[in-house]
């Protein structure tokens, strides 16, 4: 029997009634409908990754059809992207790939980067040994806390045994090594808590409005979002070794209702960054001048936060000159770990650094961010940041 036949005889709603999920026709208002939103966004563009595809069809099933994970992510990426658009369409929306193409795992990185995207989600199906697992996960950049995510993140990287020239673009990194996959983990990533807060927003919808079991947000070495300069999560949309998962993963109607509750995290998560910035814009400087009672001279406060723009690391330090950093006067070093990391300029602002991060992009360091320092001097994360500094 094919799969329309066979899926003629479930209904999705009555597995979603099973879970104790009452859709009514206000649960899922698809992007068409909702409000258009300001044209000040706090996000400019994201890249929507569909795994795998072409040569690599990735998660199997349970072999009773034809469809594998590379055309269900597919089909959901485009979905949540056309959902982007309609309600949002200040927003840039770009895909990794848009068909069934196969597309290397640091060229999907790469084009994230140099694209200066403000997010990247990476959609994926999942899969066990045992047919009882099920639900829907959602990852980050980091060390894989059991044995079942390191092997999940095997899994995904595997993808670099299908691509010619490895060793020109993965050095000496091994998918199946647990060196590898070590050395992966220890990456630094200055986006980390807009990562989990996004994350979270993709398990909350998926949970209250799919009716999906919730796995959680974790941490693994996935290599795709390791090696990207803005907020990045990958999602595994459930398990395809599950026979009634998979029936409602290959269904339209099941399609849709992921699609949705992505789309949803990320209007989430988009209303709350423009809450920060607005509360950042009716904040009052946090650097001003002070006269004491006695009318002496007025002293600076010093700021408690400055913002600077990264242009690269690196495992060997370079030599400082502008010669070597494409013009750029006044590049600093500092060592973090076994890393060199390259700074340039200081803002007291966001705003002020955003725009030091354009001058920087222009002189070709494409993937370069912005990064920010308390009082100290010692690394601190950029929305804290935002929130600390008082102004835009």
């Amino acid at each position: 029997m094919d799969v329309k036949n066979q899926l003629s005889r479930w209904n999705p709603k009555k597995l979603i009634a099973l879970g104790g999920i009452l859709f009514t026709a206000g649960t899922l208002l698809l992007a068409s409908t909702m409000p258009k939103a300001a044209s000040n966004s706090a996000i400019k563009k994201v890249v929507i990754d569909a795994g795998h595809g072409g040569k690599d069809p990735g998660n199997l099933g349970t072999g009773r059809y034809k469809v594998t994970e590379k055309t269900i992510a597919l089909n959901v990426a485009l979905q949540v992207g056309k959902y982007i658009e309609e309600a949002f369409p200040e927003v840039e929306v770009l895909y990794t790939r848009d068909d069934d193409t196969f597309v290397p795992l640091h060229e999907r990185t790469r084009y994230a980067n140099t694209n200066g995207a403000d997010i990247f989600i990476s959609v994926h199906c999942d899969a066990f040994t045992r047919e009882s697992a099920r639900g829907c996960g959602s990852y980050v950049m980091g060390a894989a806390k059991t044995d079942a995510n390191l092997r999940m993140a095997q899994r995904e990287n595997s993808a670099i045994l299908l691509e010619d020239d490895q060793k020109e673009n993965y050095g000496d990194f091994d998918p199946n090594s647990p060196e590898g996959l070590i050395e992966l983990s220890l990456r630094q990533n200055t986006h980390i808590h807009q990562s989990l807060r996004f994350a979270k927003h993709v398990q909350d919808q998926m949970r209250t409005r799919v009716g999906r079991k919730d796995r959680g947000v974790k941490q693994a070495p996935f290599w795709v979002i390791s090696f990207t300069t803005m907020p990045s999560v990958l999602v595994e949309l459930g398990f395809l070794t599950n026979r009634e998962e998979e029936d409602f993963l290959i269904s339209e109607d099941g399609q849709v209702y992921i699609a949705s509750a992505i789309y949803r995290a990320f209007k989430k998560y988009k209303i709350d960054l423009e809450k920060i910035e607005a509360a950042v814009e009716n904040e009052t400087t946090t650097t001003t001048e002070s006269v004491d009672v006695e009318g002496e001279k007025p002293k600076k406060i010093s700021p408690e936060v400055t913002f600077k723009v990264q242009l690269l690391s690196s495992s060997t330090p370079k030599e400082i000159s502008s010669s070597q950093f494409n013009g750029l006067e006044g590049v600093e070093m500092y060592q973090d770990k076994e890393l060199y990391k390259y700074l340039y300029g200081a803002a007291s602002s966001y705003n002020s650094a955003k725009e030091l991060q354009k001058e920087v992009r222009k002189t070709g360091y494409k993937g370069a961010f912005i990064v920010a320092f308390n009082k100290e001097g010692k690394r601190m994360p950029l929305d804290k940041a935002i929130e600390l500094s008082g102004k835009p």
